[in-house]
């Protein structure tokens, strides 16, 4: 990739890193501050033990952790009232909500979900650049390398194949799922994990 050289080492030591449309180019040059954001949170950013070990429920306690870090610098859960108007008539053209948004940077934590999420997000993308509503998406996953940690720690099966990681996430963005939406995504290498 052209704009790799844009990820600082630190970052891609711990994140495997990808992008389509060029979305590394317009987030650290027409998204400064958001960029910043998300290289900061990253940069803070383990993977505890702890964490993998406890159960999920609706939200996991690591899609939580990243998404209360962005709400601290001003990112927000969005939805978005999108609708199409030709002459009189109009049409509702609903999306799905945004984990974390910011100044037309949306951001979705796909820690553990199932895999057709990342269709929904990339869709969703999409359809919001589209409408001129977002200038780049970002995604932060898991690395499929994890599962080696999932397995050894007697967690495996809740983390399985047909779940949200990067081997279920990179068809898809290369296949042209988000359109013409610039995205960058954001995959937790196992250096981010720490036996706590």
């Amino acid at each position: 990739m052209t704009n790799q050289s844009i990820v600082p080492s630190e970052i891609a030591k711990h994140f495997e890193v990808h992008e389509w449309r060029n979305g590394l180019a317009i987030l650290s040059a027409a998204h400064l501050q958001e960029w910043r954001d998300i290289l900061a949170v990253l940069t803070g950013f383990r993977l505890l033990k702890s964490d993998i070990l406890k159960p999920g429920g609706s939200k996991g306690l690591i899609s939580s952790s990243l998404d209360t870090h962005f709400t601290k610098l001003g990112w927000v859960e969005k939805k978005f009232d999108t609708k199409i108007v030709v002459d009189t008539s109009e049409y509702i053209t609903p999306t799905h909500k945004v984990d974390c948004y910011k100044n037309r940077v949306a951001l979705e934590v796909e820690w553990n979900n199932k895999d057709p999420f990342f269709d929904r997000d990339l869709n969703n993308f999409r359809l919001l650049f589209e409408l001129r509503a977002i200038d780049a998406g970002v995604i932060i996953t898991r690395c499929t390398e994890l599962q080696k940690i999932f397995n050894k720690l007697g967690r495996g099966k809740s983390f399985g194949n047909s779940t949200t990681h990067m081997a279920k996430l990179l068809p898809r963005l290369d296949g042209g799922s988000g359109g013409g939406c610039p995205v960058v995504v954001f995959g937790i290498r196992e250096a981010c994990y720490v036996e706590d």
